[in-house]
């Protein structure tokens, strides 16, 4: 009860804050004007004939101007994420990482997942050959379901089961504009979901992708995969672009058995961008994607043997298609509407699911004044999910119509002009699992220069429950005679949390960049699974909010150029997980397996040997995970590198190794199914 009071507390002093801040920036009082003798006085030949503020310019030396700000390139990075809005690193007040294209490039990454670990505070673990774990500030699970991650716009988050099916969610790395990762809440402006960190992957306008471009290459685990696009336009107005791209991936190792979790996939899409006019921008684009993943499970059975080892090929199939209408009025002035639909499909041996979802949403910005920049909006989204189960894993109901109505504002207010200024808003939401929802945040913002940045932030967000949450059915791996059933219950609320940063950025010269993140995160009515009375042959475990948490942490990244032919970047990620049961009785509460590290390094080096030659060189180190007194997965160093060669600008030939210092590591421990260590490729 003291917490929830506390937690009202902050809020009401959010909202506090705001109208005060509000009050405290608007418009100055015009100044009176000038008296007959002042008018007079203005027109004599004594005057100046220019307004004090132009003679002041006129009357700054060059000494003075020598000291104007130069920008720095790394804060000077655009992002849109953080307030849906453009902006720069420096300009924004949450933790941000842009992973750029020469980043991914120079990575010798394959996939979204292995780009995002050179994000700090992103643990990404990979479960098997073609699956993932990608969680931010902890909770790290197949399904992490307080991460939010979209492409475009899109959201790929699953209402299933939360998180993201990776493998079903691919793009061309080489039509990345930029990766934005958002550590920390993200509600205000995103709604809920975006719990633990946003993850925004932009792809290139059509314009910059023109003419014929191919790559293609194999290895021993990646044994072949091609990419193929071309990219045209007529006229000036409108540019177009078509790709496709497959892959086809060895499994990985599993000691004193063969690996059934090869993978192979097939995707293609599009994307045209068509401005009318000066002021707007259309833009539509659409993806289809088909192949299947190996995967062996354990399957449970009502009759003996009860339960038995299953090897399996997962189905996976898929398409959608957005459109984006943008208009720029100028003056910090527009809005942008968008719509898309995204069909999933997934057919196993174990369950089967086929998701639709229908999404609108609306977004427009506009100054209030000198002082305030106003963005506001609404947006729908109705999801239809149908599943076929088996006595393992089921839902009852089997079809599930969701809605989500949302609208949000968010102000930011200048307090003190290119020096201190405060961001407060909030997202407003009526789903059709927990019903009202408001998720407010307070951030402020201190520019000195340039050069340098600080900021605090308070945030609330909540993580609403799935179809899993409220509908399943799922049999845990046990001897006879009775099977524990984690039971879902439309009962359960949303998860709840708190989060308090504080961040400090400075690129004291171009050559050095650096970026430091302090959090703490308080998180009520974590959803978990309660053992019920006992019962043959079926142990019922609901659902329940039966579970508060406290996180904290450090995030730390940074660039040195050593010359102009050398960089060296690193990030360091720190995090503290407390779970406590919160039942209100002695009761046995089930932890789930949150896999995440305390300490994570990541470090990387890019060399330009000569002109014409690249070498790389990745070095990552992950922290022991255990449950209890358990060790689940022992820390791991394992290193990679990139040695490619231009000969011109059309061409590039390049030879990658990936986890080089060990023949095979584990990465994620799973019960339910077979989880695979990683090979050297």
């Amino acid at each position: 009860m003291a917490r929830r009071l506390c937690r009202r507390g902050v809020l009401s002093v959010l909202v506090l804050a705001w109208l005060t801040a509000f009050s405290l920036a608007q418009e100055p009082a015009p100044l009176p004007r000038p008296t007959a003798g002042q008018a007079d006085a203005s027109n004599s030949l004594d005057a100046p004939l220019l307004d004090p503020e132009a003679n002041d310019i006129l009357k700054m030396d060059i000494e003075q101007l020598g000291r104007v700000d130069v920008i720095a390139p790394a804060l000077d990075m655009e992002v849109t994420t953080v307030t849906r809005q453009e902006s720069t690193v420096g300009q924004s007040p949450a933790a941000v990482f842009v992973i750029t294209p020469e980043m991914i490039s120079r990575s010798g990454a394959r996939s979204i997942p292995e780009v995002l670990r050179m994000a700090p505070g992103v643990n990404v673990a990979r479960i098997n050959a073609s699956t993932w774990a990608v969680s931010c500030r902890g909770f790290n699970s197949r399904f992490a379901n307080k991460l939010l991650v979209q492409i475009d716009g899109r959201s790929i988050y699953t209402p299933f089961f939360g998180g993201v099916y990776w493998e079903a969610n691919d793009v061309m790395l080489e039509d990345v504009q930029r990766i934005e990762v958002i550590r920390g809440p993200g509600a205000t402006v995103w709604g809920s979901n975006a719990v633990n960190g946003v993850i925004n992957v932009i792809t290139t306008k059509a314009k910059d992708t023109q003419g014929l471009w191919f790559s293609g290459g194999a290895g021993s685990e990646e044994r072949g995969f091609t990419s193929l696009r071309y990219g045209g336009h007529k006229g000036k107005d409108l540019n177009w672009r078509v790709y496709g791209k497959q892959f086809d991936r060895d499994n990985g190792y599993l000691p004193g058995d063969e690996a059934y979790d090869d993978c192979r996939m097939a995707q293609g899409g599009f994307r045209m961008d068509y401005t009318p006019s000066a002021c707007d921008t259309l833009t539509l684009q659409g993806d289809v994607y088909n192949g299947d993943q190996g995967v062996s499970y354990r399957q449970q059975f009502a009759t003996p043997p009860f339960q038995r080892m299953m090897v399996d090929d997962t189905r996976l199939s898929g398409g959608n298609i957005l459109g984006r209408w943008t208009r720029d009025l100028g003056d910090d002035r527009g809005w942008s509407v968008q719509f898309y639909y995204d069909r999933m499909k997934r057919l196993s041996g174990v369950l089967d699911q086929i998701g639709d979802t229908i999404d609108i949403d609306y977004q427009r910005h506009a100054p209030l004044g000198s002082r305030h920049k106003l963005v506001w909006g609404a947006g729908y989204r109705h999801w239809r999910g149908e599943s076929r189960g088996t006595f393992s894993v089921s839902f009852d109901p089997n079809l599930r119509k969701t809605d989500l109505f949302s609208y949000f504002i968010q102000d930011e207010i200048s307090l003190s002009e290119d020096f201190l200024s405060l961001i407060v808003g909030s997202k407003f939401e009526h789903n059709s699992f927990t019903g009202f929802e408001y998720q407010p945040s307070i951030r402020l913002l201190m520019t000195p220069d340039s050069r340098r940045s600080a900021w605090v932030a308070v945030s609330r967000a909540v993580r609403i429950p799935t179809h899993a949450d409220d509908d399943m059915r799922n049999k845990i791996a046990s001897p006879p005679p009775a099977y524990p059933q984690l039971t879902g219950r439309r009962s359960v609320q949303s998860e709840d949390l708190l989060a308090w940063e504080i961040g400090y950025r400075a690129q004291p010269v171009d050559s050095f960049y650096w970026d430091v993140t302090l959090f703490f995160n308080d998180y009520e009515d974590l959803i978990v699974y309660v053992p019920g009375p006992f019962a043959a042959p079926i142990w019922p475990w609901p659902a329940d909010n039966a579970m508060d948490a406290e996180t904290y942490g450090a995030e730390l990244a940074v660039t040195w150029d050593i010359n102009d032919c050398w960089r060296l970047s690193g990030a360091y990620s720190y995090l503290q997980m407390y779970l406590h049961a919160d039942t209100g009785v002695d009761q046995r509460v089930e932890v789930p397996e949150f896999q995440s590290p305390h300490n994570q390094v990541y470090i990387r080096s890019h060399w330009d040997m000569a002109y014409d030659t690249q070498f790389d060189l990745i070095l990552r180190y992950v922290d022991s995970i255990r449950k209890d007194s358990q060790l689940l997965i022992p820390s791991y160093i394992t290193m990679d590198f990139r040695l490619a060669w231009n000969p011109n600008k059309r061409l590039e030939v390049a030879v990658v190794g990936q986890n080089l210092l060990n023949d095979h590591h584990f990465e994620f421990y799973s019960t339910d199914s077979t989880a695979t260590a990683v090979d050297r490729g």
